[in-house]
């Protein structure tokens, strides 16, 4: 038996015993990663509402709430089922708060498979315009945005997602490959390509320079 299965046999197994003190455990483990996660995913509107750590309570009394699914597919590994429970979270939280002006992209925001939506392409513009330097005006700023998004939105749905998980979210190629139920070579390969798609379109936007790295 391969031993990454083999691990994810006992840990289920101590799940089945020892039930929501071994679940807290492992959360807590994997907390730091979500928290990131819920970061990049986190509506830039919500700020100053909304904490990550609130999201991320949420999503533990969600979990504990859950076990009993979790232990009944054995598909999913614990990790990316956290993903999936603090994506379905993030939902929640974007309908609460932001109700009727929520944007269409946000209602259908799934975390167990790619979102095929707007959502990704504001939040990886907004990790870039938190480092942009050029003139400060809100009206310049408000464009940059608004052609960041497009130019980041014209990458196939599966690309942008790829990089979305790899390079902010910072999942392995292995946890990328079981999110978006493919191949770890095909995974990969996506990833090389969308990173250099991604690139290409930074430097093609003014106040960005070389963009992305490979890391």
């Amino acid at each position: 038996m391969d031993e990454s299965v083999r691990e994810a046999s006992d840990l289920r197994d101590r799940l089945k015993v020892e039930g929501e003190e071994f679940l807290a455990e492992q959360f807590l483990k994997h907390r730091e990663r979500l928290w990131r996660i819920v970061r990049f995913r986190l509506d830039r509107r919500l700020s100053g509402r909304v904490d990550p750590d609130d999201v991320l309570q949420e999503c533990w009394i969600a979990t504990s709430q859950r076990l009993d699914h979790f232990l009944e597919n054995e598909s999913l590994s614990l990790f990316v089922w956290f993903r999936l429970i603090a994506g379905q979270t993030l939902v929640d939280i974007h309908r609460r708060h932001l109700g009727a002006k929520m944007r269409d992209a946000y209602r259908e925001v799934g975390m167990h498979g790619p979102a095929w939506s707007q959502a990704t392409s504001v939040s990886i513009a907004a990790q870039f315009l938190g480092n942009f330097t050029s003139p400060s005006q809100a009206a310049i700023r408000e464009e940059t945005a608004r052609r960041l998004e497009e130019a980041v939105e014209s990458m196939d749905a599966i690309d942008r997602e790829v990089v979305a998980m790899r390079h902010f979210e910072e999942l392995t190629n292995i946890e990328v490959a079981e999110v978006l139920g493919i191949q770890q070579k095909a995974a990969s390969i996506r990833y090389v390509r969308a990173i250099r798609r991604l690139k290409d379109i930074l430097q093609e936007l003014p106040g960005f320079g070389t963009g992305a790295d490979d890391g």
